[in-house]
């Protein structure tokens, strides 16, 4: 007896056997109201953030690009309406340092109609009506060919040079291509700069060099965005087949879950040992191909994806990912060989819970259209926010100046001391900015709008979990299934969070959202340190990150525990954390080798309906298939829609699966209690079901030598039986 008060003292006070008791308490009162007082004040300060931002704000500076005046091409009702790009005077100036700091080429920039399409330099279009026409396209307005050329250039009226470019985000980048192993502007590799010194082609690759980055990316997106829309019905064709085969597998689990469990252990093996097998033969395939035997540190970045799978390297490198999956997820069913059944049994009580609560299938659509929400307002916000600047000039020029990189006015800069004292310089724009009191707090409103959003999306993901607690646990605490649950548990349990335990929920959610805000500031200085020589620095801040990872995934467990206990007694959110910590810890064997199994589990459905699916996908848009070589459609980048499949089919998985695992859960503490109140005697029986009652007493003699015996079942092996007629002789009073 003394072992046993030692053991339960550590861990407080198992729970005491209480014929009142019947599950979700119905008589409770509001929790943890100052965080719910605190929660809604943070709320309305949101929305007053969110006004202030759209009075301020204007978006227009991020859908049109601005010239150097600082107007917006394109824009609807201006002169410019019909000038939807933007053209550079001398885009080579694009590879100042001080673009990626000021995210503006300091080169003058107008907006034009179209990109100039062909070579052509001031001096040469001076010398011909026709044109000096087409050239004044890309000037400043009043430019005419009374004024001479170098007066035109050093007042900066006219670019030196045109060069063919092509529209990109409505800005005009120069046409670069290969040809023959040498670099092309144009159909040439060489150009004029304007000053009658012919160039490399590469030269304007070199000066360019930011700018080229987005000339390769937008390839890319190019190709990407064509293969989208040439398969983007085949990959909601795709994405409706995981859903009806998620669909399939819950519907199954229900009725066939311990078949189904072992045969998607089965599956999950066969599924990734094909995947070896298959990229074996890749790799065999490609052994007397020239050029296969290249590195992938040798090949380097290439924007056709396609060449990487021509390479051995790549493929030992998917064998052998897959083969330490395969020997991990092998090595752990051999070691948890013995729990399988008990978690087997776990899965079975979630599949009768379910099909008796069948909305709690679609109630992770409610929680995906609050989430959505929730990111589409802060989206919206920080887009204003970031866009309720003032427009800063500056001077630029090509020459020494003390006014260099300094504000200034272009309405009077012509007649500035600035201009008087560097007669080659300009002013222009630069960035949004200013300095005025409401922009001085952008920052902190920009923070507050980060951190909101955390807060509300914790909240949304809180209200699910206690939501779905709620009405499995109704289920689970009925004695007679389903006549003793109300009639609509998830309303019923959505109504309780909502109108008792909003403090708790917002109290939860706000802890969990002060450790992830401390993460992205670990990120952000681990972002600024990466050039700093400091290795203590470094070390101590990676420290940091794994520590709050790791406080991040407890809190996030702890939460989850603490949620389901609120659902149940209604106590506040500390009281119930404790409650659920403690009931874990004392069942802590049972917590890390029986829950964690069952989630094991789940996680190889998910893996097993996203393996099917994205095999099927491979084997589509790859061509690999001839039956399908004619309805296939031709991409660029046949992984566009397979990696697009294999994601939206996890997601899809994950949200139906959520709702299982939150059922498991939830089943798990009440399970756990169940042990606690009850003893399997007539006068006390156990809320659990034949089966898993039955495996339980199996699983008695693996407890723990620290924890005390629990009590022994009666002789009688027919325990749900006896207890379903001991609650109709009692006239529904066990």
């Amino acid at each position: 007896m003394a072992e046993e008060d030692e053991f339960y003292g550590k861990h407080g006070e198992p729970r005491k056997y209480d014929p009142t008791f019947k599950g979700p308490i119905q008589s409770r009162g509001c929790t943890d109201i100052v965080c719910c007082i605190l929660f809604i004040l943070a709320i309305l300060g949101y929305v007053a953030v969110g006004i202030l931002a759209w009075s301020q704000g204007d978006p227009r500076k991020v859908i049109y690009p601005t010239d150097s005046r600082g107007q917006f091409c394109g824009q609807a009702g201006t002169p410019l309406e019909n000038k939807p790009l933007l053209f550079y005077f001398n885009i080579m100036k694009c590879a100042s340092p001080m673009v990626l700091l000021e995210f503006q080429c300091p080169t003058t920039q107008i907006c034009v109609e179209k990109c100039p399409d062909k070579f052509m330099t001031l001096f040469k279009a001076h010398a011909g009506k026709q044109d000096f026409d087409y050239y004044k396209k890309f000037c400043k307005e009043g430019v005419t060919r009374d004024k001479p050329v170098p007066n035109i250039l050093q007042e900066g009226l006219c670019p030196a040079m045109l060069t063919p470019s092509k529209p990109f985000t409505r800005r005009c980048f120069p046409a670069l291509g290969q040809k023959g192993g040498k670099i092309t502007v144009g159909n040439s590799s060489l150009f004029e700069d304007g000053f009658g010194v012919m160039r490399d082609a590469k030269d304007l690759v070199d000066a360019v060099k930011n700018v080229t980055v987005v000339i390769e990316a937008r390839q890319v997106v190019m190709k990407i965005f064509e293969d989208y829309t040439r398969s983007w019905y085949w990959i909601l064709i795709g994405l409706v087949i995981a859903m009806l085969t998620s669909l399939l597998f819950i519907i199954l689990l229900r009725f066939l879950a311990g078949i189904m469990v072992w045969v998607m252990i089965v599956m999950v093996i066969l599924v990734i040992g094909y995947g070896i097998f298959h990229c074996y033969m890749e790799y065999a395939a490609l052994k007397e191909e020239p050029g296969a035997d290249v590195t992938l540190q040798d090949l380097g970045f290439q924007t056709d994806f396609s060449v990487y799978l021509q390479i051995r390297q790549t493929w030992l490198a998917f064998m052998i990912i897959l083969a330490i999956v395969e020997v991990v997820i092998i090595l752990l069913l051999i070691f948890l060989r013995k729990r399988l059944l008990i978690a087997i049994a776990l899965i079975k009580e979630a599949s009768r819970a379910i099909a008796h609560v069948m909305s709690s299938l679609f109630y992770p659509l409610f929680t995906f259209v609050l989430l959505a929400m929730v990111i589409a307002y802060w989206a919206v916000t920080a887009v204003f926010l970031s866009t309720s600047n003032e427009p800063v000039y500056k001077v630029f020029n090509d020459t020494a100046c003390e006014h260099s990189r300094k504000t200034c006015d272009p309405a009077n800069f012509t007649t500035s001391q600035m201009r008087k004292d560097c007669p080659e310089s300009d002013c222009l724009f630069a960035f949004y900015g200013g300095e005025t009191v409401y922009h001085k707090y952008l920052i902190g409103l920009q923070f507050y709008n980060v951190f909101l959003f955390f807060w509300c999306a914790n909240f949304v993901t809180a209200l699910g979990q206690m939501t779905l607690a709620g009405a499995f646990a109704s289920y689970y605490w009925a004695f007679v299934k389903p006549d003793d649950m109300p009639a609509f548990p998830i309303f019923s349990s959505l109504g309780r969070s909502l109108r008792y335990h909003t403090g708790s929920l917002a109290f939860g959610s706000l802890i969990l959202s002060i450790v992830q805000i401390i993460r992205v500031l670990l990120e952000y200085l681990d972002h600024k340190l990466k050039g700093a020589q400091n290795k203590f620095a470094k070390f101590l801040l990676c420290c940091l990150k794994c520590c709050f990872w790791c406080l991040e995934k407890f809190i996030k467990f702890l939460n989850r525990n603490a949620y389901i206990m609120v659902a149940i007694y209604g106590k506040n959110f500390c009281t119930s954390a404790r409650d659920a910590f403690f009931l874990l810890m004392r069942n802590m064997i049972r917590v890390a080798v029986l829950d964690k199994v069952t989630d094991f589990l789940l996680f190889l459905g998910k893996l097993l309906i996203v393996g099917l699916v994205g095999i099927f996908a491979f084997f589509f848009f790859s061509g690999r298939v001839k039956a399908f070589e004619d309805t296939a459609p031709h991409l660029h980048y046949y992984w566009v829609p397979i990696l697009t499949v294999v994601v939206g089919s996890y997601l899809i998985a994950h949200g139906f699966f959520s709702v299982y695992s939150m059922c498991v859960d939830t089943l798990f503490l009440c399970f756990c209690e169940d042990l606690e109140r009850n003893d399997g005697s007539a006068a006390r029986p156990y809320y659990m079901s034949s089966t898993l009652h039955e495996i339980l007493w199996k699983d008695k003699a693996e407890e723990p030598s620290g924890t005390p015996a629990r009590p022994q079942p009666p002789e009688d092996e027919d325990v749900p039986l006896k207890r379903h007629q001991t609650h109709t002789q009692d006239g529904g009073e066990a």
